[in-house]
Parts: structure tokens; C-alpha cells; sequence
């Protein structure tokens, strides 16, 4: 927490604030939201604390740790966060605040005439003082929903404010009148108003609705206006905009009964990625690599189709044509690969390079850095150094070894090397080794480049958890209807509870092999003694010969290693037997594996991110 800046036993009042000149401070500032009041009223209760005019100060210290928490709406219990947790240290939070602080709060709601810091402190006033009285509540809910539903607003932290306004409503039931049914409808009317100009309000304005159970009634009209402006933009050439509302009428034309106009939707989508494919293909500096994937993306969202419509829109026939696209362009891609090598430098080097790597850049640039800090680890370099290790260490050519987990089980045996010149591919010894040395790089990589990059990507960008369901959503890896998951395990990594990450990662880690292997035409079923048709695990999947063909054997060997294996990590088997403990989920390797997933849903989705900030930047100017 930060540092006192007023005497701990001085008391403010009202007369305090109405003195203070809060009002001046707020006309300063040029934009609305809440970093920007947190910045005003803490300059001018520094210059207050400075002038000697120490209540009007603690009132203005107040104020401004009001407006510096992180609304998080959709926790009941914590809706207020630190804006900054570092080194042991954190700004304030509800529970600082003292019954006295609370108390003033309480005392200054009904003079504040400024919508955000009415919600703000109306909000805490009901989150903390007991015995609770429901009138501060709903003066939050109607401060919350005086915030304009406008583009500019909601990026600056008018959406939070409505799903807090939603919440609380929610929370109260009765006691809340007709709130709840007249936001759906202030919802309703902002969608209804929003234009190709208001950019993705309409698609945030919609999802909105959606997540909270809004609209329903009206789904037919707001999946056609979904439509309309995705015509509109692919009409302007946005492909990545037309994309993303397409998908979203898709979604409620399926909800209003229309499954013809939810396929349609879903082939407009699909061939946006055909069109952006194209499109990487042919530019000034082509990338088939890209193209590649984005035509793997359409292919999946084409399967999607249920079978009834699919043929209608020939699909299937469609499908076979993009994968000979797909292929031709894998090929090409070959003679786009080049090597990255990192020197070999001790690790306070390594630390340095990998800040100064992701510092200083913007959001998009930094998580490029990030995500490519590291190459992942090359199967064959990990098995000649094994090699090495076993031809020349007596030890380990004598004697074998027994792994036990952390309970004293006896996991895995490993067999002596025996004297061979070369250990054979297959062998034991060999893979036990190269799992060893595996753990061993990741260990370095995250100490070295991984985990003092994060910190610096922590302190630069604040990233929420819609923005990594927007990358999930446009990484042609992720499954589709697995966006969320993947994005609240991204998030939650990126916001350092491994705990949660891991919980979600490791099982959409699993099915998105399987779904990919299932796309490849393999089986991923067995039969058992009764005939029942099962799905195989992770570790059998890893196990087949195909999965080397589809995933390619670098990527192969770190899912094997790092999920199902006995003698590494074993993450995906260890969670799922509730083997793992706290200290488990804050180890490396599941930092490491947090990243790794970051990384593989962040390079598919790069190209279209770099895109969609350029498009971006023309509309700003």
C-alpha cells in the first residue's frame, strides 16, 4: 500500500469537500474515466497537503483513492482492485479505508453532482458501511447509469460502469424498481442509435445485451442491424470489422429461431478469413505463413455449420477448396522460415534484454515481444544434448533412477543408459534426459526473459479480460466457441493467478489437440469392453504418429513434456487428479505453460491485430 500522506487520526468532513475546490480540479482534466480524476485529485491534494491546508488535502487523498481502484463488475464479492500490485506493495483498496473515511463518503454522496465520483463513492459507501442501507446503492446504480453509452466513453471505463450498474440492480431484486429494465432499454436504444462510425460500439453494445440475458425479445432486430453494419463495413473494406459483426449476428439469428440466416452469417465470417488470406498473400510483403492460417481458421468455422445448411452453402465442397489453398500456401511459407538464436549471455543480461524488449512499445508490439521473447524449445537440439549427456556420463550409463511425486509415489522408473555409442530415438533413457534438460531451458527462460518481461508489460499496459477473448477469437488455433475460455485463461495468467489459468488452460490445451486432430481426419476415440465409445486423454493423443504431422514435432514435444508426461511437469494429468497445490500452480513450469499458450494463440492472431490497429488509427485521424 502506499505511504501515509496525512495523519492518521485527522478527521474530514463535508464542509472539508465543499472547501476543498474538488470541482476545479475535475474542470482540468480532458478526458473522462477514472485514471484521469485519480491524477487530478491527487495533484491537488498535493499541492493542498504542500499549502499546508491539511483537511482540505486528506479530503482531495480520499477522493482520489476512490477514483484510482479497478472496477471489476462481475465480482460480487471484490469489485474494486488495485490499479498497481508490485514488489510487495499495492495501492489502496476498499478494505484501507477506515469507518471514518467511509463515514465521509457517506456524508458528501448527495452533494456531488459529477456522475462518475457520485457512483464511485455511493458504490463504496454500500460495499463497506454496516449495517447497509440500500438507498446508496441505488444512488450508484442511477450515478452509474448517467455515464453516456458513446464510443470514447466506453473505452475509457463507461462499460464497466454499466455491468457495475447491472450488477447491483441484480443484487437488489425488487429493491431496485424498474432500473433493471429501463438499462436494458437506455442498452437497447444506444444499440439502435450506433452507426459504421460509432466503429465496434454496436458489437460492444450487443454483447452487453448478451452476456446480460438483455434483448431477447428483439433478437431478430438486433441480429439484422448486426448485419446491416457488417455489410456496411465489408463495403468499406474493413474485413476485420465486417468479421467480427457478422459473427455476432450470427450468434443472435441463431438465438431469434433463424438457423438459415445463423449459417449465412457464419459463411460471411468464414470467408472473411479467405479474403484476408488473400489478401496476405498478394500484399507488397506477402506472408503465406499467415495465410496459411487464416485459411485453417475458415475451414473450422465452416465445419461449425450444422450439416442441414452446410449443404445449402456447399460447404463441404468448400472446405476440400480451402484445404488445397491451405496447403499450397503451407508450402510456400517454407521459404519464409528463418532461424532466431539467442546469444549466450549470463542471466542478468538475459533479464535486461528481455525488459528492454517489450519496454516502451505499445500494447500490440509488446506482446509481440513477448509472446516471441523465446523460440520454444527445438526437439532436436533438446535430444543432441541429451545424446551428449548420456554418452559421457558413466553414472547415468550405469544406473538408472525412480521419480516419485511429492507425496512419495513412485511416478516413473527410468532405466540405465547401458553402453550404447548412440542411444537409440525410442530410448527410455534418452527421453527421460531430454525431459530433464527441458526443464532445466524452461527454468532459465522464465527467470531470464519470460517473468521480467511480464512485470514491465504489467507496469505499462493494464489489459482486461474482453481483450484477450479478442485475441482468442481471432486466433485461428482456438477452437470456435472455446474464445472465452482461452481468453479468461490468458488474462488470468497475465494477471499473475496461474491458480485460475491453469484450471482453464490445461483442459482447452487437451481439447484443442484433439479438435485439430479430429479436423486432420484421426481418431481420437477408442472402444471399450462394452462397446462404449470414449474419447482419448492428452497423453494418448500426444502418443499418436499423426500428432507430429499436424502440430509439427518442436510444438509436440513441449505439449508431451510439459502436460502428460510422468517424468516433467505433468500438468494436465496432475490438475486433473487434484495433485497440484498452491505452490504447484506458481512454479515454472506453469508460468511457462501460461506463456506457451499466450504464444501460440498471439502469433496466429498478430497479423490481424496489426491490421485492425491501422485500420484504427485512419478513423482517429
Amino acid at each position: 500500500m502506499t505511504d501515509r500522506r496525512y495523519a492518521i487520526d485527522l478527521i474530514v468532513t463535508a464542509q472539508d469537500f465543499v472547501e476543498c475546490d474538488w470541482k476545479s480540479s475535475l474542470a482540468e482534466i480532458e478526458r473522462e474515466g477514472y485514471s484521469a480524476m485519480w491524477q487530478a485529485f491527487s495533484s491537488a491534494a498535493r499541492k493542498a497537503s504542500e499549502d499546508n491546508r491539511l483537511s482540505h488535502g486528506k479530503a482531495l487523498w480520499l477522493l482520489a483513492d476512490a477514483c484510482s481502484m479497478m472496477l471489476s463488475p462481475k465480482s460480487l464479492n471484490e469489485p474494486f482492485k488495485p490499479f498497481m500490485v508490485m514488489e510487495g506493495r499495492r495501492s489502496v483498496i476498499p478494505d484501507d479505508l477506515s469507518e471514518s473515511d467511509i463515514a465521509f463518503y457517506a456524508e458528501i454522496v448527495d452533494a456531488i453532482d459529477d456522475a462518475w465520483l457520485k457512483a464511485r463513492i455511493a458504490d463504496l459507501v454500500w460495499l463497506k458501511q454496516r449495517p447497509r442501507n440500500v438507498q446508496f446503492a441505488l444512488a450508484a446504480i442511477d450515478a452509474y447509469r448517467q455515464i453516456p453509452l458513446d464510443t470514447e466513453t466506453w473505452v475509457r471505463g463507461g462499460h464497466e460502469c454499466w455491468e457495475r450498474a447491472i450488477s447491483l440492480a441484480r443484487m437488489l431484486r425488487a429493491g431496485s424498481g424498474t432500473r433493471l429494465t429501463e438499462m436494458e432499454a437506455a442498452v437497447f436504444d444506444a444499440f439502435n442509435t450506433a452507426t459504421k462510425e460509432s466503429g465496434f460500439l454496436g458489437l460492444w453494445l450487443a454483447d452487453l445485451l448478451d452476456s446480460n440475458g438483455f434483448g431477447r425479445t428483439h433478437s431478430s432486430v438486433i441480429a439484422q442491424k448486426l448485419n446491416t453494419l457488417a455489410v456496411d463495413f465489408e463495403g468499406d473494406g474493413d474485413i476485420h470489422r465486417s468479421r467480427e459483426f457478422f459473427d455476432a449476428a450470427s450468434r443472435w439469428f441463431d438465438r431469434s429461431g433463424d438457423e438459415a440466416k445463423s449459417a449465412e452469417m457464419t459463411v460471411a465470417v468464414a470467408e472473411g478469413w479467405v479474403k484476408e488470406a488473400i489478401a496476405r498473400a498478394s500484399s507488397d510483403q506477402p506472408s503465406h505463413m499467415v495465410a496459411a492460417s487464416f485459411y485453417e481458421k475458415a475451414i473450422q468455422i465452416y465445419r461449425s455449420i450444422p450439416r442441414s445448411q452446410r449443404s445449402i452453402h456447399r460447404g463441404d465442397e468448400r472446405i476440400a477448396e480451402l484445404h488445397r489453398h491451405m496447403n499450397d500456401a503451407g508450402e510456400k511459407s517454407l521459404d519464409e522460415l528463418g532461424s532466431v538464436k539467442t546469444p549466450g549471455v549470463d542471466i542478468s543480461e538475459l533479464v535486461e534484454n528481455a525488459r528492454k524488449s517489450v519496454a516502451g512499445k505499445s500494447v500490440q508490439d509488446a506482446l509481440f515481444s513477448f509472446a516471441n521473447i523465446y523460440q520454444g524449445a527445438r526437439v532436436d537440439q533438446v535430444r543432441t544434448a541429451a545424446e551428449k549427456i548420456l554418452q559421457q556420463s558413466i553414472f547415468r550409463r550405469l544406473a538408472g533412477s525412480t521419480h516419485l511425486s511429492r507425496d512419495g509415489r513412485v511416478i516413473a522408473k527410468q532405466p540405465a543408459a547401458g553402453f550404447d555409442n548412440a542411444p537409440a530415438s525410442d530410448d527410455p533413457a534418452l527421453w527421460a534426459q531430454m525431459v530433464h534438460d527441458y526443464q532445466i531451458l524452461i527454468n532459465i527462460v522464465v527467470h531470464g526473459d519470460i517473468w521480467p518481461a511480464h512485470e514491465v508489460l504489467l507496469q505499462e499496459h493494464r489489459l482486461r479480460e474482453d481483450d484477450f477473448i479478442g485475441l482468442a477469437s481471432q486466433s485461428p488455433i482456438v477452437p470456435r466457441g472455446r474464445e472465452r475460455l482461452f481468453g479468461k485463461a490468458l488474462h488470468a495468467g497475465y494477471d499473475r493467478d496461474f491458480t485460475v489459468a491453469m484450471h482453464l488452460l490445461a483442459p482447452q490445451i487437451e481439447h484443442m489437440v484433439r479438435f485439430h486432430l479430429k479436423n486432420a481426419g484421426v481418431k481420437t476415440t477408442n472402444l471399450d469392453i462394452d462397446g462404449i465409445e470414449n474419447e482419448n486423454g492428452l497423453s494418448t493423443l500426444m502418443g499418436l504418429l499423426e500428432t507430429e504431422t499436424v502440430f509439427g514435432k518442436d510444438l509436440s514435444f513441449e505439449i508431451k513434456a510439459l502436460f502428460c508426461d510422468a517424468l516433467g511437469p505433468n500438468l494436465r494429468n496432475e490438475l486433473a487428479h487434484g495433485l497440484l497445490d498452491d505452490d504447484s500452480f506458481q512454479s515454472i513450469h506453469a508460468i511457462y505453460a501460461w506463456w506457451m499458450g499466450l504464444r501460440l494463440v498471439f502469433n496466429t492472431f498478430w497479423n490481424a491485430a496489426r491490421k485492425a490497429e491501422s485500420d484504427k488509427g485512419v478513423e482517429e485521424k
